[in-house]
């Protein structure tokens, strides 16, 4: 049985389509096997959104590791002004994204990037960067991804995490803090705890 972090996933398909509501919008993804949270949105991406939408994100915006694109879809459909990278190595979940692109009606205001963490991301900056990390990948991996959006964010950038007290928000808030010289807690809720970490200036 693979995992939601491998690049192919050999888990047989089983296409589904699940729903959730975010500020009076219903909005519906397609999802499958092998893939993040299949049955249903998870609760620290809803939380996370609902707590990351109403800020200012910007124009240039990546989610890192975005799955079949709950996340970064998301914003690119409240915030019609910005420009959305979505990058995962599953490549079964960035088929799922392009398609709920599609039927989002936002395919042309996001790129849907095949990479491992940011192998091919290139040399793009973003005013945000959003996480909810593998945490089943490991802290290789997750890590990795902190470290990586301190060398892309814009100065005055923002990352943005969700993770669970139980899964190590707090060794990794830590970790955060030591990569940006400053992290935010901006809520937390049901265990989960929302980061923001500023890119200095100087």
């Amino acid at each position: 049985m693979g995992q939601y972090y491998d690049k192919e996933p050999q888990s047989a398909s089983n296409e589904r389509e699940i729903s959730f509501d975010l500020f009076e919008k219903n909005i519906t993804l397609i999802t499958d096997n092998g893939v993040f949270s299949k049955n249903k949105v998870d609760e620290g991406s809803l939380y996370f959104l609902r707590t990351i939408i109403p800020l200012e994100l910007g124009k240039n915006i990546l989610d890192i590791g975005c799955g079949y694109g709950t996340i970064g879809l998301t914003i690119a459909l409240f915030k019609k002004e910005a420009r959305v990278d979505l990058a995962d190595i599953n490549t079964r979940a960035l088929a799922l994204c392009t398609r709920n692109a599609h039927n989002l009606g936002i395919k042309d205001r996001v790129n849907i990037i095949n990479s491992d963490v940011y192998e091919n991301i290139g040399d793009n900056k973003y005013e945000s960067i959003v996480v909810n990390p593998p945490i089943r990948a490991g802290k290789v991996v997750t890590y990795a991804m902190y470290e990586g959006a301190k060398q892309r964010l814009i100065d005055g950038g923002c990352l943005y995490v969700v993770i669970r007290k139980a899964q190590g928000a707090e060794s990794a808030a830590k970790y955060i803090k030591e990569l940006f010289g400053n992290i935010e807690m901006l809520d937390r809720h049901k265990g989960y705890h929302i980061y923001r970490a500023i890119k200095d200036t100087k």
